[in-house]
């Protein structure tokens, strides 16, 4: 029980610290990357993103994976009023309609689909598997967000993808670290995978910060919808968790996606109606004509 308190704490600031930082991103997602690099909000996006990535790690001990990602719908609940506050505006009836059915679909499927056993780590061929499998994934995602004209929640969906495999990496170092101590840090697969997560980390952060260009809320949904459906995915299949469904229950878990499914979709066309704020791009020095 007591585990279970501080996994929850542990996710609500998780949460706090991953919509502050979305907040910031969906200010300036409009920029290229050099140009990010000159805006010092961004850098404290960045390390609001770490605070929450060092806070999501530390959960990972006390509970498991399956039960954690789906937690990152708080993320939405905080970020989509701290939008409409910080634009000065009340949230939108719509807006609130797709915040609701996404977070009520996605609190059902918590509910219903529980995983059972304990989970186990990433073998080696387990580990390379999944990190050629999610290259090959995130880069077809990105690549059908990138062209003209494309809906930014396929660079949301490969954000999630990316931020999901990142926790089922560190969830494997943390839980090695454990059992036999930090000289694990020095075979090479561990090293595979710990230069794994940093390079997922930034790819996920650079994807979900362009998915933010046209609107925070159906981006950080899709997010938040496909991270914990990655997860649970990895966790049954590579890390000994085990689906405890009945029948009823699968029925059920269809019906709550659907729901989610729909609070996309609202939160989509909200985008349409209210659009993101976006900060003015930093001023480049303009030499005096003469």
């Amino acid at each position: 029980m007591a585990d279970l308190v501080i996994t929850i704490a542990l996710c609500v600031a998780v949460a706090i610290a991953y919509a502050t930082a979305a907040l910031i991103q969906a200010r300036y997602a409009h920029l290229p990357v050099v140009q990010l690099l000159r805006i010092p909000q961004f850098w404290a996006a960045l390390a609001l993103n770490g605070l929450g990535a060092a806070l999501h790690v530390t959960s990972l001990a006390f509970g498991p994976l399956s039960l954690i990602q789906p937690l990152g719908v708080l993320t939405l609940v905080i970020a989509v009023p701290f939008a409409a506050a910080a634009a000065k505006r009340r949230v939108s009836r719509l807006e609130l309609k797709g915040m609701a059915n996404t977070v009520v679909g996605l609190a059902g499927l918590t509910l219903i689909i529980t995983t059972t056993g304990v989970a186990e780590t990433l073998t080696s061929a387990e580990l390379v598997g999944l990190l050629g499998a999610t290259v090959a994934v995130v880069s077809v995602l990105a690549f059908l967000g990138s062209r003209p004209g494309a809906s930014t929640l396929w660079e949301a969906m490969a954000g999630g993808a990316a931020y999901a495999v990142c926790s089922a990496l560190c969830q494997t170092v943390v839980v090695t670290v454990g059992e036999d101590g930090a000289r694990v840090l020095l075979r090479p697969i561990t090293i595979v995978a710990v230069v794994g997560i940093a390079v997922f980390a930034v790819v996920a952060t650079l994807l979900t910060q362009r998915s933010y260009r046209e609107g925070l809320a159906a981006p950080l949904a899709v997010t938040n919808l496909v991270n914990p459906a990655t997860a649970t995915a990895i966790g049954v299949v590579l890390l000994g968790e085990h689906l405890a469904t009945t029948p009823v229950e699968v029925v059920l878990a269809v019906g709550c996606g659907l729901l989610a499914g729909l609070g996309v979709a609202q939160l989509a066309r909200a985008r349409d109606v209210v659009p993101t704020p976006v900060a003015p791009a930093p001023r480049a020095d303009v030499p005096a004509r003469t």
